[in-house]
């Protein structure tokens, strides 16, 4: 099929708070680069984007991982030279971090969009630092700059202050609000009139000459970023100093350096629900937005030597791949959506999972494009595309040539913080739920599927309400399995309080015939959190024969999934196997398990073990006649006032609250401050619970201490 060549690729990401825009502006984005194509015309697997057309006025959500769509540049000009961008679906919501995490980890530069009156807001503070830890290049968009209020140099600064961004104005406005008309290019010291009639179907013309009320700007703010582009290239700090003429190429040129370093991010306008400014940014992503060869080339570890191998952006190096999302289709089962970092690979053919060390056969290979899926015979360095076929591969699992074997920098997902019991209405459905939250939890790394042993039920665990609103609801109208929901829990943890030396288990069974005999001796001690389970075997003379060493592990480890206090598992321990015994005829790798567990519950109920809750960094942000009442409630919730500051007109207080008592928390905040303060909340850690709410946890648990 025909390629685009990888310099001419941009694989970005939209990124934004939730009410900023990010879904129109992607819509307008698959609009105009739908409106390239002439219907029936060819490119990558024939798709045509004819739904694209309809002139909807509705947020889309791209439900892909990642949409194939083209772009002549300039303008969308039918001459124009083509450029193809894969955009990948970045969630805005922080209980949906997972999304984001996989998204980031995959992008080689996104766009950032926020709303012209609010500036930035919580969620987009959350995924721009994420974005900053994957070191992934941004720029911005202000976004809906027709509303009441808009205000494109307090945005810019709200990025500054917020986020530490390196925020620079690449274009300004011509009129504000509804008077919205126009913008400035200052890399090309243009200024362009939006057609009010056109619906921004064809790029605007550039006037004459930039109008005399914004002339003294636009030279201003041209200098700024001068001055900023020469920060990031020395040849251009050079002419800028010799005050020689910078041509447009070579300050474009000096800002794409800039931007593929992160060191700046230059900032666009428009209203995309107004059709305005959205060509204009999809030329930004021409100009400054990294193809995969301009990012340095993916690092990972050989799994034969565990030597750090790199591979490049080419088509002739060993094939490598990273899967970063699996969703399930309904038309043609699982799909595992891999980013192709370098080689090349056609559809019937074998990789290897190198973290599983299994062999994977690719069946069919499909590029998403727009809503279609289009089969593809191969992919090569630079793609993003859905594998049918695929048996073992997980999230976060390497794909390669089995001659060639790495295996790339996987994705850690948080652990859920919160879970609830479902049933389902009719036990006719138990099977059915319980294959359609297997998908699920395929599908989603935060989500984990488990049962209650004492109550039968099946608990489903995530990072928050919505979370598990949202699995529910696809319950049904994906699986068709109606659910009934038990109130949510917090996913509480045990810790032992201190190191138990000589703990005992000490299994016998005679009743007649064979008998039961397993015998182990243990140390434990707590570990730094995050540390997790570590077995270590020092027995001496064979006192317990090795056979059995690994049964008592296995005891050990199951036995930590259920606590001693009130049934939670336990976490970050280290275990010595010191001492034992075994009897000729009765020992049994069975027997020896149950030995296992009983020194680790011996060990626990001697160590004065403590419950852990997960604690939530929450950020209230709320007019400031309504700061007594946010101030005056979180202690109420068992929380820590951390800080609070000025953010323009709204206090911003942040604060320390466990989660178990935030349950609520959007109504009770929403009555209190007549709707006018917002709240996000992130997993911040887990730390042990006072005495009184311990023994009340323990109560409900029914638990034994």
């Amino acid at each position: 099929m025909a390629k685009i060549d990888l310099k001419d690729t941009r694989n970005i990401g939209i990124m934004a708070h939730i009410d900023a825009g990010k879904t129109t502006t992607t819509e307008r984005i698959l609009y105009y680069t739908g409106k390239t194509h002439k219907i029936g015309e060819v490119h990558d697997g024939a798709a045509t984007m004819d739904w694209m057309v309809q002139e909807q006025e509705r947020g889309v959500t791209i439900t892909a991982a990642a949409t194939t769509c083209f772009w002549k540049y300039p303008g969308g000009a039918a001459n124009g030279k083509e450029y193809r961008f894969q955009i990948i679906d970045t969630p805005g919501h922080v209980d949906f971090t997972a999304e984001v995490e996989r998204s980031l980890r995959v992008l080689d530069g996104t766009v950032a969009v926020f709303d012209a009156v609010a500036g930035v807001q919580p969620q987009s503070e959350t995924v721009w630092r994420q974005a900053e830890r994957y070191g992934v290049p941004r720029i911005a968009f202000i976004n809906k700059y027709d509303r009441v209020g808009a205000d494109f140099f307090h945005a810019i600064q709200t990025m500054r202050d917020r986020l530490d961004a390196k925020a620079v104005a690449a274009q300004i406005p011509m009129g504000a609000e509804d008077n919205f008309w126009g913008i400035v290019d200052l890399v090309t010291m243009t200024a362009w009139d939006f057609k009010a009639d056109e619906k921004g179907m064809t790029y605007p013309e550039p006037m004459d000459a930039i109008p005399a009320e914004f002339l003294e700007d636009a030279e201003l703010y041209h200098q700024e970023l001068l001055e900023a582009a020469a920060d990031c290239d020395d040849a251009l700090m050079e002419k800028v100093l010799m005050e020689e003429e910078v041509t447009v190429d070579e300050l474009k040129a000096a800002i794409r350096k800039g931007v593929i370093a992160c060191q700046i991010n230059p900032v666009f306008v428009g209203s995309a629900y107004k059709n305005k400014g959205v060509q204009e940014l999809l030329d930004a992503v021409v100009d400054y937005m990294p193809s995969p060869v301009d990012i340095p080339a993916i690092k990972g570890t050989n799994p034969e030597t565990g030597e750090e191998e790199e591979r490049p952006a080419d088509v002739k190096a060993p094939f490598s791949s990273l899967a970063f999302k699996i969703m399930t289709d309904p038309y043609v089962g699982k799909l595992t959506y891999l980013r192709v970092y370098s080689g090349a690979l056609d559809a019937g053919s074998y990789v290897m999972n190198a973290v599983k060390d299994k062999k994977e056969r690719i069946g069919r290979l499909l590029q998403m494009h727009s809503n279609q899926r289009v089969d593809i015979d191969s992919c090569q360095a630079g793609d993003i595309v859905a594998v049918v076929g695929l048996k073992d591969t997980s999230t976060g699992d390497t794909l390669c040539a089995d001659n060639a074997p790495i295996i790339l920098e996987s994705m850690e997902f948080a652990d859920p913080v919160i879970d609830i019991a479902v049933e389902p209405k009719t036990k006719a459905e138990q099977d059915k739920m319980g294959v359609a939250l297997a998908k699920l939890a395929e599908e989603d790394p935060t989500f984990r599927v488990s049962t209650n042993h004492e109550t039968g039920q099946t608990i489903i665990a995530g990072m928050g309400e919505l979370h598990l609103e949202i699995i529910v609801d696809r319950l049904l109208r994906e699986f068709k399995v109606e659910a009934n929901v038990g109130k949510p829990q917090v996913s509480y943890r045990e810790r032992p309080g201190h190191e138990v030396l000589n703990a005992e288990g000490k299994f016998v069974r005679q009743s007649g015939g064979r008998g039961q005999y397993g015998h182990a001796v243990i140390n434990m001690y707590p570990q730094e959190p995050g540390a997790g389970y570590e077995f270590v075997n020092k027995i001496v003379g064979g006192v317990v024969p090795k056979e059995y060493i690994p049964s008592i592990d296995k005891g050990i480890q199951e036995a930590l999934n259920s606590g001693v206090l009130a049934g939670y598992p336990v976490e970050d321990v280290k275990v010595e196997l010191i001492d034992g015994s075994y009897h000729d005829v009765d020992s049994s790798e069975a027997a020896f398990k149950v030995a296992g567990s009983m020194a680790i519950k011996d060990a626990l109920r001697k160590s004065n073990p403590v419950i852990l809750e997960p604690v939530m960094a929450v950020e209230v942000e709320t007019p400031e006649e309504y700061t007594g009442f946010v101030m005056g409630d979180i202690p109420s919730r068992r929380g820590l006032i951390q800080g609070q500051e000025q953010r323009g007109s709204a206090v911003v207080i942040e604060a320390k609250v466990p989660l178990g008592n935030m349950f609520g928390y959007a109504t009770d905040l929403r009555s209190g401050t007549q709707g006018r303060a917002v709240y996000t909340m992130q997993f911040d850690s887990y730390e042990p619970v006072p005495k009184s709410v311990q023994d009340e946890i323990i109560s409900k648990a029914g638990g034994n201490a």
